[in-house]
């Protein structure tokens, strides 16, 4: 990974707003950079939806609990090579999620090995391996090109370049697909109508795009559903989730860099049409303050940034205009999901023999993908440093309607928290063995929730729904349309999970770095 020190780097103030790992990835690889970097954040522990927290001798992951790049020129592995510090111990997700269709008792197992997985789906969807053969071929030509990083959306010339510079031969069989979805290719070769394959792509796609097959992108969806097999993979990290962030503060605070937690960022200020401060405030003890800043970055959602811009009458007319077409598209997104999870901590005889750690519900075809009709859960392992020995985590989570858990009272509100639990409860004791003396902790968040501990927009989740019009080249860029501003995290390319918003943090670490370079 190549990274260029100038003499300006070193004298160039960043601040970092957010500390999910595309903060944190960004504050640690410009500290190893030489620049003076401040990454804020108003949660009590690091890490966004990637933290975790403890409970009588559990340890939960809050949200993510997979992560992939860990392998050898996975975006993780690269990151960590640059900041010299090791990777987490972790072991492969195998297979990395086992679907049960509603009223089937046997799994469809997504399975690491290529051939095992061909194997699988063959026999779960016969007739379907020519669409499975046209998402690898899509799956080896996008990596191949996201290994190259481009730079998408291209905001200016610099970026247009980077781009242009990743593009070969192996890129233009996926021109023809750019405007195709995963709906159009089950048309074109004639299973849209297989009920249990659409369905499973609609419950494995939900997961990455937030949206389902119909509307996913058909090249992020080749990407998103081809990256659970060798030689890549899906990983599950030894001890939790946090160690991704406690790893990346280590990098941060080794080369300089400082780290301040509970410090919320409520305003980030505009001259002409540049960010120049944010405005902080400590809740420990309410005092507040104004930082300087050389170049701001932002770790937060797209709604959140615009919240943080607040009136922008002191920004230049052309600029201003730019700025309102960018909010207008904000504002016309389709409504985000939330997440209502639960989280249990619970004896080891509650959990079935050979239990895979990742597993998906569905249990009703005419329900919808949400709202505890499916279920992500996610299973500790023995040993896996999550449990006290004899003991294991089980955490489920739905996605859900935000709105619903804003409206009403206090008491509308604990009423559909109780519905909705017990629910889950009674769904996943189709699986798990869940019993007064078997669950030993209970506990769940809802959208509320979310957006209490992460600051995210009414607790949303999953950054934005890949669809044609929001993913890749036509999706929200780091370059944001203020000078110094900069957007990493999963409103940007490549979307959620670990792995994405790693990448959006270091597309916009180079794009400084040319800006650097040129003052």
């Amino acid at each position: 990974m190549p990274s260029t020190h100038t003499d300006n780097s070193k004298t160039r103030r960043v601040v970092v707003i957010g500390a999910g790992i595309g903060g944190l990835t960004a504050g640690a690889l410009l500290a190893r950079r030489g620049y003076n970097v401040l990454v804020l954040d108003q949660a009590v522990v690091p890490g966004g939806c990637a933290s975790t927290f403890k409970r009588r001798g559990f340890t939960f992951d809050v949200g993510a609990t997979q992560v992939a790049g860990l392998e050898p020129g996975g975006i993780h592995q690269r990151i960590f090579e640059e900041l010299e510090i090791d990777l987490p111990p972790a072991t492969p997700c195998d297979p990395a999620c086992a679907v049960f269709l509603p009223d089937e008792t046997e799994p469809i197992n997504v399975w690491r090995d290529p051939e095992q997985w061909q194997a699988e789906r063959q026999r779960q969807f016969p007739g379907s391996e020519p669409f499975w053969q046209l998402m690898t071929t899509l799956f080896q030509a996008s990596w191949n090109f996201q290994s190259r990083d481009p730079v998408l959306p291209p905001r200016n010339l610099w970026d247009l370049w980077q781009l242009t510079s990743a593009v070969r031969a192996d890129t233009l069989i996926t021109l023809p697909f750019t405007f195709m979805t995963v709906g159009d290719a089950l048309r074109l070769y004639g299973l849209y109508k297989n009920q249990r394959l659409r369905t499973f792509l609609d419950l494995q796609l939900k997961l990455y795009s937030q949206v389902n097959a119909n509307e996913t992108a058909l090249l992020y969806a080749a990407t998103a559903l081809g990256v659970s097999q060798e030689p890549q993979g899906l990983f599950h990290l030894q001890g939790s989730m946090q160690v991704l962030s406690d790893r990346l503060v280590e990098a941060l605070e080794k080369y300089g860099g400082k780290l301040l937690m509970r410090h919320t960022v409520e305003h980030i200020k505009i001259s002409g049409n540049k960010a120049t401060h944010v405005t902080i405030r400590n809740q420990k003890t309410n005092e507040v303050w104004t930082e300087p800043a050389d170049e701001i970055i932002a770790n937060v959602t797209v709604q959140n940034l615009v919240k943080l811009l607040g009136n922008t009458h002191n920004i230049e007319t052309f600029h201003r205009t730019s700025l309102h077409l960018y909010k207008r598209r904000i504002d016309q997104l389709p409504p985000p999901s939330g997440a209502f999870v639960i989280y249990l901590g619970v004896d080891q005889s509650a959990i079935p023999p050979d239990c895979p750690p990742h597993l998906q519900f569905l249990y009703n075809y005419n329900g919808p993908i949400g709202e505890n009709n499916s279920l992500f859960v996610s299973v500790s392992k023995p040993g896996d440093g999550r449990a006290p020995e004899g003991k294991a985590t089980i955490i489920a989570s739905s996605f859900t309607d935000t709105q619903q858990w804003w409206e009403g009272s206090k008491e509308n509100y604990d009423t559909l928290k109780q519905q909705y639990t017990e629910k889950a409860i009674a769904r996943l004791n189709h699986y798990f063995y869940l019993k007064p003396e078997t669950i030993i902790h209970q506990e769940v968040a809802t959208p509320r929730t979310f957006a209490y501990y992460t600051g995210r927009d009414r607790g949303i989740v999953g950054g934005i729904g890949q669809r044609i019009p929001t993913f890749g080249p036509f999706g929200f860029a780091t370059r944001t349309p203020i000078q110094h501003l900069w957007l990493v995290g999963d409103s940007t390319h490549p979307g959620e999970g670990t792995a994405g918003v790693s990448y959006s943090a270091l597309t916009a670490v180079r794009q400084i770095e040319s800006v650097t370079s040129h003052t």
